[in-house]
């Protein structure tokens, strides 16, 4: 039988970067305009998978504290049940990503292929502070991680619920991909990829067309683009040519541009 805290190296990495780029994310904004692709619309889009990703970081400090003497002897506010396949974790009101209360059962099903890290983890009412997220989200490592870079996919089919009744439904993959330099100024991270956003009563398809890169020493996307298609209206958002700048720029199908920041 397999033990939680028996991840393989690479899963346990995953789980590392998974919350780094959880912690990348600001909070979702949500004044949509139907007319055009506003400021607040592309950053929902952007922030999206760090939405979900914020019950991945809850794993990683679980993870962290059950691997830790002092985890393993603190108070429990958690169950766990284990099977040949993996586990399935009962949530109480646990602080467990520093801020949110967790609550809510996860299922983590490990991949049957042999020597294949990768997992899906299964949210049934979920609730890390007051989002409630529903659904699965599948994790792959692509690539040995003992090298300079490592990438790993992230396919997604979840709901996240807010307290404001507003609700976030996301289908789709990403693939990210770190390259490790010798310093945190020669590292950088890429994003590839397609999803489908529902944000209450509009729908969004998005491609990466070109791959979206940002160095570890910038908090923000420095270039690449992609196509966002939102009810029908398609744009282009190009995000630079390397500099490291709080911009990105929307492209409209009759050649006007507009200038957005990305972060307050």
């Amino acid at each position: 039988m397999k033990n939680f805290f028996q991840f393989s190296n690479p899963l346990i990495l995953l789980f590392t970067i998974s919350l780094f780029m959880t912690s990348c994310s600001e909070d979702q904004e949500n004044q949509l305009n139907e007319a055009q692709l506003s400021q607040s619309e592309l950053r929902t889009i952007l922030e999206a998978d760090a939405i979900s990703a914020t019950a991945d970081s809850v794993l990683a400090e679980l993870y962290a504290s059950g691997s830790s003497q002092s985890g393993r002897n603190a108070p429990e506010c958690y169950e766990v049940s284990y099977t040949e396949t993996g586990f399935t974790v009962v949530f109480n009101n646990c602080v467990l990503n520093g801020t949110d209360n967790a609550n809510g059962t996860v299922t983590v099903v490990y991949s049957a292929e042999p020597g294949t890290a990768s997992f899906t983890a299964t949210y049934v009412d979920f609730y890390v502070g007051n989002v409630k997220l529903n659904g699965t989200r599948s994790f792959t490592i692509l690539g040995d991680p003992n090298q300079s870079a490592i990438s790993f996919s992230v396919t997604s089919d979840m709901t996240a619920e807010f307290s404001d009744e507003s609700v976030i439904i996301e289908n789709g993959s990403r693939v990210f991909t770190f390259a490790f330099g010798d310093s945190l100024e020669t590292s950088s991270y890429s994003i590839s990829g397609s999803w489908e956003l529902q944000v209450n009563a509009d729908e969004y398809a998005v491609n990466i067309t070109s791959d979206l890169e940002g160095a570890l020493s910038c908090g923000y996307l420095t270039s690449g683009t992609m196509e966002v298609n939102k009810n029908g209206l398609q744009v282009t958002v190009d995000f630079g040519d390397g500099t490291c700048d709080n911009i990105a720029t929307i492209i409209y199908p009759n050649g006007v541009s507009e200038d957005v920041t990305l972060v307050d």
